[in-house]
């Protein structure tokens, strides 16, 4: 027997379960380049791409510039292995970029469609993609997008499949090579299949090695790269002293609220508690992963806070991201009631209540949403004009080091020229040279911003020193030189 000509053969069911996900992420990826097409890499992922090239070289990584980030193994590697791609590097962080927020998107989905139904995962996922920090650090290319995308991945697997073991400790590890919290994650995720008792004490030796792996990897990448094992933390708590960010047990309870709710904003918050509460109340077997996941993902969040990293809303993403899907709870969960439920009523005036607050607070989220497209195209342009004069030979011949305004400017400029970090200085931070060039702002749109932080020990605008000569020029920069 053989199929009619004007027939299609169906789709294999292996085939059709990876092609929806597939065509989902592809969808509101296109969805995200077509509404925001100005996305960039910021300053933590340029240096990266710049470090990644070092490495690459079989060099060191250059931390000598004014406040350099937190280096994470998982981003240097990232920009090792596209080194060979030249300026397509930042092609390449920028479709992980995308493809990170797409597939948030789609894990926070699924996982309200598997704990309670589509609609609900659904509303979750609108709630995700329309705040404005997912969106604005997402379209930066800030390395914390992957990592919700990897421990949502990894809560997935366990939400199919309870007690899944390996494939959740391989993603958690991944996670845990760009962001630390995800060693705890690993490390309560392994106390928990010990505690249930259901595998061999072989079986979980080789789970708590994977589990352990992302720490010990990350100690090895410091010392190897610094000869420094605690680099990355006493190299990050520097950073947030020099920057005078909110830290520390106090900061924890004054401003961790107030950082989750950034994100959320007071309906999301509103909407988050009272899910929460009604899901445990009334849909307990459905809602307990997800209450302990936003749990974890809080009390992480936490301890860093206290340790002395900083307390700011980029670091409460993935709690928020949870927390959405209870949000949507909130306003749909009354419907997984049976019609005659004594909190069937209740729950419904609840969700009205909440659904009210979203419609009052959507003219805010608009302008929310519509400053990250302005900031994307205002910041985009002036860090290509910049990429410009650097295409266009303005620092030829390079006859010393080059002045910035402030340290946003320096990876981007060590990146275009392919030199190190501390060829660029910091005029803000650190002595002018006395030769070399000199770059300033054209005027006052690029001094409101490129500003990298409103902490930031940056001058409004200062002239170029003595004996600099004007060499070339564009809309956004001035370039000065003395040779």
């Amino acid at each position: 027997m053989y199929p009619r000509p004007d027939t299609v053969p169906p789709v294999p069911n292996r085939a059709r379960n990876w092609l929806s996900p597939a065509a989902w992420v592809a969808g509101v990826t296109a969805a995200l380049l077509l509404v925001f097409p100005y996305g960039f890499p910021n300053y933590d992922t340029i240096y990266a791409l710049v470090w990644g090239r070092e490495l690459a070289h079989l060099e060191s990584p250059d931390y000598g510039a004014a406040l350099p980030p937190t280096p994470h193994p998982l981003t240097d590697l990232i920009g090792l292995v596209s080194t060979p791609l030249g300026d397509g590097a930042i092609t390449v962080t920028m479709f992980v970029a995308y493809l990170s927020l797409a597939l948030i998107g789609f894990f926070v989905y699924r996982l309200g469609a598997i704990w309670f139904d589509r609609w609900i995962g659904a509303v979750a996922a609108a709630i995700v993609l329309t705040r404005a920090p997912f969106l604005s650090n997402g379209l930066r290319a800030y390395i914390d997008l992957p990592y919700i995308a990897l421990c949502l991945g990894a809560l997935l697997i366990e939400a199919k499949k309870p007690k899944a073991g390996w494939p959740v400790l391989a993603l958690l590890t991944l996670a845990g090579l760009l962001r630390p919290e995800a060693w705890g994650f690993a490390i309560a995720y392994w106390l928990w299949l010990a505690w249930n008792r259901d595998r061999s004490r072989v079986e979980l030796g080789w789970i708590a090695v994977l589990a352990l792996a992302a720490p010990m990897l990350w100690v090895l990448f410091d010392a190897i790269t610094t000869g420094e094992p605690l680099y990355s933390l006493t190299g990050t708590q520097s950073t947030v002293e020099t920057l005078n960010r909110h830290t520390g047990p106090v900061d924890v309870v004054l401003y961790g609220p107030r950082a989750l709710g950034e994100v959320l904003q007071w309906p999301g918050m509103v909407g988050a508690v009272g899910g929460i509460v009604l899901g445990y109340l009334y849909l307990r077997r459905r809602s307990i992963l997800g209450i302990a996941a936003a749990l974890l993902a809080l009390l992480a969040f936490a301890f860093l806070g206290v340790a002395g990293l900083a307390i700011i809303a980029r670091y409460t993403m993935l709690a928020a991201a949870i927390l959405a899907i209870f949000v949507a709870l909130a306003l749909l969960g009354w419907r997984l009631l049976e019609p005659d439920h004594p909190a069937r009523r209740p729950w419904q005036v609840f969700a009205a209540a909440v659904a009210l607050m979203f419609v009052l607070w959507l003219p805010n989220q608009w302008d929310l949403d519509s400053r990250v497209d302005t900031d994307l195209t205002n910041q985009a342009r002036i860090e290509g004009d910049l990429t410009d004069l650097v295409d266009a030979g303005a620092f030829e011949p390079l006859c010393g080091k080059i002045a910035a305004p402030n340290h946003r400017a320096v990876p981007r400029l060590a990146f275009g020229l392919d030199v190190k970090p501390t060829q660029i200085v910091s005029a803000s931070e650190e002595a002018t040279p006395k030769r070399g060039y000199f770059v300033a702002p054209a005027s006052d749109f690029v001094i409101h911003n490129f500003i990298l932080d409103p902490n930031d020990p940056t001058k409004a605008s200062f002239p170029p020193p003595p004996g600099f000569d004007e060499v070339a020029r564009n809309e956004s920069w001035v370039v000065y030189r003395r040779c």
